[in-house]
């Protein structure tokens, strides 16, 4: 029987096969390093549908309600909260009464069962994480959850990775802002960033960078 394949067929099939595994272990690392960091991987920009239609851009860009006033213990808790059945209702026993969209809303309110509520953010429990402290030194609302105010369905906006945190960690000068502009949305300093700042800083006594970078700040 006439051979079929040149001797150096052997060669190159033994070089295909390592081009091969190279290919898919590179691909694989890339694949592990790159997913996490993703948007498929972190969840950012993924609309999170709620159990009923509730826009932030109605209610916050549109009305002017003010965060607090449905994340009501954000100042005073290490949690945001979210709002109750009767915080709806205190609006919607007289505007849109018969709405059909909220008719969720008005049997929670009926029956006394709380709105199961779809989380947004979220860290490991392994993370302690503060609101109370955060909006305390200046740390504004949209730094974190981004323009909320414009958002129909509201999303992830930030991967609340290590490292995303730690920006502002080790420079925290470069973000906070005065304690009264904390709930505004599309907030603007009046002057140069770092100089407010490194004010705020200091007048809102935060911790240096070696202090806030400590392990034991966000893992306890």
């Amino acid at each position: 029987m006439p051979q079929v394949f040149r001797p150096g067929a052997n060669l190159f099939a033994r070089l295909s096969i390592a081009a091969l595994v190279v290919v898919l272990g590179v691909g694989a690392v890339v694949g592990l390093v790159w997913y996490p960091r993703s948007d498929l991987g972190t969840g950012v920009n993924d609309p999170i549908e709620q159990p009923f239609p509730y826009s932030h851009a109605l209610h916050v860009g549109g009305l002017g309600i003010d965060c607090r006033y449905c994340h009501a213990m954000v100042e005073k808790s290490s949690t945001a909260d979210i709002p109750s059945t009767e915080t709806c209702m205190s609006c919607h026993s007289q505007v849109a009464t018969d709405r059909p969209t909220l008719q969720l809303v008005r049997d929670s309110y009926q029956n006394g069962q709380p709105i199961s509520w779809n989380r947004v953010n979220n860290v490991p429990d392994f993370v302690y994480f503060n609101h109370e402290a955060h909006v305390a030194k200046g740390v504004g609302c949209e730094t974190c959850h981004g323009r909320v105010d414009t958002m129909n369905v509201v999303y992830k906006a930030e991967t609340l990775h290590m490292e995303w945190c730690l920006q502002c960690h080790r420079n925290p000068a470069e973000y906070i802002r005065p304690r009264a502009n904390v709930f505004d949305m599309g907030y603007q300093p009046q002057e140069d960033q770092r100089a407010l700042g490194e004010q705020l800083v200091s007048e809102y006594k935060i911790a240096s960078a070696v202090q806030l970078t400590n392990c034991s700040v966000c893992h306890r």
